[in-house]
């Protein structure tokens, strides 16, 4: 019987110690991506100076996804919130050739790419300061024609996560 109380105890004790574990990292996965003072952030609408009207929408979703399901941050109004981010869509060009293929009396693209470039600038709200800031931030994304769409999303998904990783950098 000894020997049974002590193997339960210390299946106890390991079931107790592995809840304790378990209880802490999800306390601190959840404590705005580990970004010391900023827990919040406001994400202005991004200016959109091309004539593509749907980079607007896309572009701000993509952003908002990345602050708040990659850095942990929640969602605030502009006067509340610890950081606001506010950029603006300078260049879109979609049709760029990125592979031909030549063939008998005509030349086919094969590849085309999209390229997006952003101004975007990440404002500590609390100190008053810039905390990131990047002009002329530019990425491709390539695609098989007609499917511009898809290359579009992959640029938007490299530009985020330079926005991400720069945003990490400095906090």
């Amino acid at each position: 019987m000894t020997r049974r109380r002590c193997s339960i105890r210390r299946f106890g004790a390991g079931a107790v110690s592995a809840l304790v574990l378990s209880l802490f990292g999800c306390l601190y996965g959840f404590k705005g991506g580990g970004l010391p003072n900023i827990k919040t952030v406001a994400i202005l609408p991004f200016d959109n100076q091309t004539a593509e009207p749907a980079l607007t929408k896309e572009v701000n979703d993509a952003v908002l996804e990345a602050f708040q399901g990659r850095l942990g941050l929640r969602l605030a109004g502009e006067n509340s919130a610890d950081a606001v981010v506010r950029g603006k869509v300078v260049r879109y060009d979609a049709d760029v050739p990125l592979s031909i293929q030549a063939g008998v009396g005509r030349t086919d693209v094969t590849q085309r790419q999209v390229s997006i470039t952003v101004d975007v600038e990440i404002l500590d709200q609390r100190e008053g300061k810039t905390l990131w800031q990047r002009q002329g931030l530019s990425e491709v994304g390539a695609y098989s024609p007609p499917q511009e769409a898809d290359g579009r999303k992959v640029a938007l998904q490299k530009l985020v996560q330079e926005l991400v990783d720069g945003a990490q950098s400095q906090w």
